[in-house]
């Protein structure tokens, strides 16, 4: 360590020394050589200044003592003063070659101070200009920022006025009265589309008028006298054009409904006079309602009175009823109708109470047909009002610009007259009407016509509708009513003769009936059927107090099963299979063949019956021994039959086609007798194959019942 610190002091000293021997030769040199007056400016590197610390050399001192050689020479123990004159005189060595280099390199070193000295002058320069851009730069951000400003406020100025100028363009336009328009009004005809189009540049203008002046828009006083001029120009030859064509409609022989159609074309008449000149709108109105009103007035009385001109002369009167007795007059149903026509059922379907398409026209009928029952002239009259109605509401609404209530006072005002009269006319008629089925069918027209009002969207009629059927329901139930009564109140023993052939009344009600079933399918009506179902009632009660009028139980059951198989037979005609009549007349009529056929075997085979029936019971007991002593009467049983059947069934047979008047029902019974014959005959085998019988000497002369039933296919009676 004394070594270290001992070179580290040597080193110190000659450092020293080699400084100021550096700068008296660096003075010498360059003072003389280049003639410069200013010493050099070295810094950082100016060791010979007051700054220079002496202390950082023992600090690098000390890092040079921690190098590689030097630690390696003071390990081999080398003299430190020779090593240390050995480094000096290679420092003193290279710090000549330093200065050699230095020196030559003076004149390139003052060249570059100069160059470093005039680009120092040269970026001053340039500092001084970029200070004066920044500057510059300063002043136009301030201008375009206050030329922003400026070009917003401007920009806000021109929407203003483009605002300003569309308004005022659009009330300019409003204001200003064109010389086409002019024109248009003053000379144009009101048939020309031009003037149709100036008309409503005209209603336009007006309404922008009226619209400014209540926003107090002092500019339309200059157009106001113009405009009040032309309005009252349009509206005269507008009224006048109108008024000519309602007049038209009172020509005689006129078809309105071409020129009321005309005017639908120049329905915006009638607006522009709604908002430019009410009094005349209303004056139209009042004009148009008063012509047509009476027109259809008019119309109708005479279509009414030539239809009930054409009507049956004879129809049902009040004793024409159901239960009365049958005379030399015609009968109910059919009275007044010419035979050329069908009866009153053959129109009763759901077919006939469609629209017709057309309405009768009295003056073209003649001949067979000139003569109609009151339903079918009721349905012409009504389609006739129904199509009318409809195209005048539809008219009203579309040309007088109503809708709702309005629509509704507005087409009552022109047609109430009319349908006033209507229904005075159906209320006089229907107090002396008796003819059930006709009020019937006119209560499903009304129906009918009532839904094709509400598909062509007219309600107008829904009242009147409702008036026509308010009429209708009670004379129809009073009629019906009426009926049931009289068929209540029928006396079996004051219709004189009696036969088992079908009765007339009957027949009566089984046209009646089906009648009312098959028109009352297409719209049910729970009162109907209720009505139906008591008149029913009181018709089983009458056949059943008319069959007990016979003294035998086979008469009472030939005029019963006519009677059902009659009624029966009509209603399944009209009605549908399982309608509540049909089933009620078919399960009478079953039980009431059953017990005749069961009649008509018991003389000829009531032996046989009566003899099966009480063996089959005793066996079913348990009680077969007592068929034994029943020998004799089962012997006695086989050969009746045996020798009677044939004459039996052939007489049964003749018996029932003489019987029943309906020979497919005869057939049936004659069938179901033999069937039940045989299922006898097999019962009687089954009997007579009991052990207590089995060993009798008579079931050799048993018939064979394939046999008999090839037999009985002969007696079987084709139709």
């Amino acid at each position: 360590m004394a070594a270290a610190a001992t070179m580290a002091a040597a080193a110190r000293e000659l450092v020293l020394r080699a400084g100021a021997s550096d700068m008296e030769e660096e003075e010498g040199p360059l003072g003389g050589a280049s003639g410069l007056q200013e010493p050099l400016q070295l810094g950082e590197l100016d060791i010979t200044s007051d700054e220079f610390i002496l202390d950082e050399v023992d600090v690098h001192i000390q890092a040079n003592l921690e190098d590689e050689l030097v630690k390696e020479a003071l390990k081999t123990g080398v003299d430190l003063r020779h090593y240390s004159k050995q480094v000096e005189l290679e420092l003193q060595q290279i710090e000549q070659k330093s200065i050699r280099d230095y020196i030559q390199e003076s004149e390139n070193i003052a060249s570059l101070h100069n160059q470093i000295t005039a680009c120092d002058a040269v970026l001053e320069r340039m500092e001084q200009m970029l200070g004066a851009f920044q500057s510059d730069l300063s002043s136009i951000s301030s201008e375009i920022r206050t030329l922003q400003e400026q070009s917003g406020a401007m920009n806000i100025r021109l929407r203003n006025r483009q605002a300003v100028r569309g308004k005022l363009g659009e009330l300019v336009d409003g204001l200003v009265v064109p010389s086409a328009l002019v024109t248009a009004i003053l000379e144009a005809p009101v048939t020309e589309p031009r003037f149709l189009e100036q008309l409503q540049e005209l209603d336009a203008k007006a309404a922008a008028v009226r619209e400014q002046e209540a926003r107090g828009t002092a500019a339309c006083a200059d157009v106001r006298g113009v405009l009040d001029r032309l309005r009252v120009k349009a509206v005269t030859k507008i009224r006048e054009f109108i008024l000519q064509k309602i007049y038209s409609f009172r020509k005689p022989m006129t078809n309105y409904q071409i020129p009321q159609t005309a005017l639908l074309k120049y329905r915006f008449f009638y607006q522009f006079l709604l908002g430019n000149e009410r009094a005349t709108a209303e004056e139209i109105r009042d004009e148009y309602v008063e012509t047509l009103s009476k027109i259809y007035l008019s119309y109708f009385r005479s279509y009414l009175g030539r239809l009930m001109k054409v009507q049956y002369e004879e129809v049902a009167e009040k004793d024409d009823l159901m239960g009365v007795e049958d005379t030399a007059k015609k009968d109910i149903l059919d009275r007044g109708r010419p035979v050329t026509l069908p009866p009153c059922q053959a129109h009763c379907g759901a077919d006939w109470l469609q629209p017709p398409g057309f309405c009768f026209l009295p003056s073209l009928w003649g001949g067979a047909f000139e003569d109609y029952p009151f339903e079918a002239l009721f349905r012409s009259q009504h389609y006739a009002l129904l199509d009318n109605s409809c195209r005048e509401y539809l008219f009203i609404c579309e040309f007088f610009v109503v809708s709702g209530p309005a629509a509704h006072d507005l087409f009552h005002t022109v047609m109430g007259r009319t349908l006033a009269m209507t229904l005075k006319h159906l209320e006089s008629y229907l107090a002396d009407c008796y003819d059930a089925i006709a009020v019937f069918l006119c209560i499903h027209i009304v129906l009918r016509f009532r839904n094709i009002a509400a598909k062509r969207d007219v309600p107008a009629l829904d009242r009147y509708w409702e008036q026509v059927l308010a009429l209708l329901w009670p004379r129809f139930e009073l009629i019906l009513e009426m009926n049931v009564q009289s068929v209540r109140s029928t006396d079996p023993q004051r219709l004189g003769g009696l036969d088992t052939r079908p009765h007339y009344i009957t027949r009566r009600y089984a046209e009646f009936s089906s009648a009312l079933v098959s028109i009352n399918q297409t719209i049910p009506n729970e009162r109907t059927l209720q009505l139906l179902g008591q008149l029913q009632v009181e018709v089983e009660n009458f056949v059943l107090r008319v069959a007990a009028e016979f003294s035998s139980r086979k008469e009472q059951l030939v005029f019963l099963i006519n009677n059902y198989d009659m009624m029966l037979g009509v209603l399944m005609e009209r009605a549908a299979d399982d309608s509540k009549e049909v089933e009620s007349f078919q399960q009478l009529l079953n039980a009431r063949t059953q017990e005749f056929i069961e009649e008509l075997l018991s003389p000829p085979f009531g032996g046989l019956v009566a003899f099966v029936k009480e063996a089959e019971a005793l066996i079913e007991r348990g009680q077969a021994e007592r068929l034994r002593g029943e020998e004799a009467r089962v012997t006695q049983l086989i050969r009746g039959f045996g020798g009677s059947w044939k004459a039996s069934v052939e007489s049964l047979s003749q018996d029932v086609m003489r019987s029943f008047t309906n020979f497919r029902n005869g057939t049936s019974i004659i069938q179901g007798a033999l069937t039940q014959l045989i299922q006898l005959y097999h019962r009687f085998h089954r009997v007579l194959a009991q052990p207590q019988l089995r060993a009798l000497p008579a079931r050799a002369e048993l018939i064979n019942i394939h046999h008999l039933m090839v037999e009985l296919k002969k007696h079987k009676p084709n139709f």
